[in-house]
């Protein structure tokens, strides 16, 4: 890790009122049991009321704060002024403004479990890069509207940026593996304010004033992922900067949600999920959000679990979800 000898490397997640609040303490509680205390800072960015928020974002539960605190997190104010309630997956980007300046950051999304020590990463912060544990969920290509070289080229023209070091030339053209293209699920360089700044920028300016070639495509809720690979390009960062494995691998898992997590996590993961939440001032806290309640502490997990064979997984990601609600097994 390079974060600086001796320094502490900063993690950042967002924590609001509901599910988010719960992901955080779960997060925590992860990062606990698995990194040394003394080799990171864990922030949890928390959204500030204002107009952009129809009712109070904060974490109002003291138990939940208590426990946020007992792990060593420290919460993080941050102002909304461009997404609020209306888009909140930009308290991701905006949250990164409130870090400190000039310290090297991983962002990861709160429901994340870290499953292996984060020190033993070898981050090169210079060279950002995101989770390639995706789908090609954006662009979505209509008959006869724009291709996925047109629209992303649009895109790279728009910032002033090299469209053709983008592409991923074993892939096939108009292939969306060919395209810089991440789940926005981590990522981190070497200044929040940098970073953040600029994926500021960019993802304001796709919103508010799309290139033409966006015209059949929806934003919402892709804006952070079409606009991450762009800021990731323009900081000199790409693919593969990190060891395949390690993120979204033996280090860290985003689950997404707790049903899924169950249905197609290594066994490692879902014993590191039931061993951190067992001890009996973690279950009087947790308890109190259904999915974890029922998932975790009533043992319907497993009953999801017994449905899928991880060796044999459904290609995507949408037939293992609705295996779970026709079973009765998918909360949230």
């Amino acid at each position: 890790m390079t974060a600086g000898s001796g320094t502490p490397l900063n993690i950042l997640i967002v924590g609001q009122r509901g599910r988010l609040a719960y992901e955080a303490a779960l997060f925590a509680l992860s990062l606990a049991a698995t990194t040394p205390r003394d080799a990171v800072r864990l922030f949890v960015a928390e959204p500030q009321p204002g107009p952009l928020w129809s009712q109070d974002p904060r974490i109002g539960d003291p138990a939940l704060l208590d426990l946020l605190q007992d792990c060593g997190a420290t919460l993080l104010p941050f102002a909304s002024a461009h997404f609020g309630e209306t888009y909140p997956y930009g308290n991701k980007i905006e949250a990164l403004l409130a870090l400190p300046e000039g310290q090297p950051f991983v962002f990861f999304d709160t429901d994340t479990l870290i499953t292996g020590d984060l020190t033993t990463v070898p981050f090169d912060f210079a060279r950002p890069t995101a989770s390639l544990r995706r789908e090609g969920t954006w662009p979505r290509i209509e008959l006869y509207g724009p291709g996925y070289t047109q629209i992303w080229r649009a895109l790279y023209d728009r910032f002033g940026l090299d469209f053709a070091a983008s592409l991923d030339l074993a892939q096939p053209d108009e292939h969306w593996r060919r395209y810089l293209y991440f789940n926005a699920g981590f990522y981190f360089y070497d200044c929040p304010k940098v970073f953040g700044t600029r994926f500021l920028q960019y993802a304001l300016s796709i919103r508010d004033d799309p290139p033409p070639e966006l015209v059949c495509q929806s934003l919402d809720p892709w804006l952070d992922q079409v606009a991450l690979p762009l800021v990731i390009h323009s900081l000199g960062g790409g693919r593969d900067t990190l060891p395949e494995g390690l993120l979204d691998g033996r280090i860290s898992c985003h689950y997404r949600t707790l049903p899924l997590l169950y249905a197609r996590e290594s066994a490692a993961v879902v014993a590191l999920l039931e061993e951190i939440t067992a001890p009996n001032r973690v279950k009087k806290v947790l308890k109190g959000y259904e999915p974890l309640r029922r998932m975790v502490y009533q043992g319907l997990g497993q009953r999801a679990r017994a449905l899928f064979d991880r060796s044999d997984l459904p290609r995507r990601e949408q037939a293992i979800r609705n295996r779970l609600k026709r079973e009765g097994l998918w909360l949230r």
